[in-house]
């Protein structure tokens, strides 16, 4: 959702800066007199207007506009809401004081405690405040599991974790070398 919420942000600042230019310009030809005509210089306001005198409240398109507002609107709300930050909260050292990490540096921490351990040959790592999911390879996939899951548990214990994430440790074996061959 952050991603979205990256891409959006800047295509709705540019949409309100055109709209802000727009209203600049032809406020301006409005003051020295070149939109003198029936419509505005860019934009047809006074067409407009009238037309939107002669529209009724409930007419269809009205509706339709108005609806379609509501769930822009809506989704738009939903994507902020959603695109939080999804913190680590460690224990504190003294009230009053909040201290937290990145899930990418719990997992980065755990990664590389686990990848020391000697069964285990590779492994990723992910990491949110509520799960650490490890998947370790080596020559034996259960010696690998067993390695990295003692591994993984070890450094939860010895992180300030102000709530301890759950622990899914997945082995595999090595994949076979095909160097050369693709």
């Amino acid at each position: 959702m952050r991603v979205l919420l990256r891409v959006l942000a800047p295509l709705v600042s540019l949409a309100v800066a055109v709209l802000g230019a727009l209203i600049v310009v032809e406020v301006a030809a409005a003051w020295t007199g070149a939109g003198t005509g029936s419509a505005g210089l860019l934009v047809p306001w006074r067409d407009w207007r009238t037309t939107a005198g002669n529209t009724l409240w409930t007419a269809g398109p009205v509706l339709a506009v108005a609806i379609a507002a509501a769930v822009v609107g809506g989704v738009l709300l939903l994507v902020a809401l959603l695109a939080r930050r999804h913190d680590v909260r460690l224990t504190s050292p003294s009230p009053g004081l909040t201290v937290v990490t990145a899930p990418r540096v719990l997992a980065r921490i755990v990664g590389r405690d686990v990848r020391a351990a000697d069964p285990v040959t590779a492994a990723s790592v992910t990491a949110s405040a509520r799960a650490v999911t490890v998947r370790a390879s080596g020559r034996d996939d259960t010696a690998a599991q067993d390695g990295a899951r003692t591994a993984a548990t070890a450094v939860l214990d010895g992180l300030p974790l102000a709530r301890r994430p759950r622990l899914t440790v997945r082995g595999a074996p090595d994949r076979a070398r095909t160097e050369g061959v693709r």
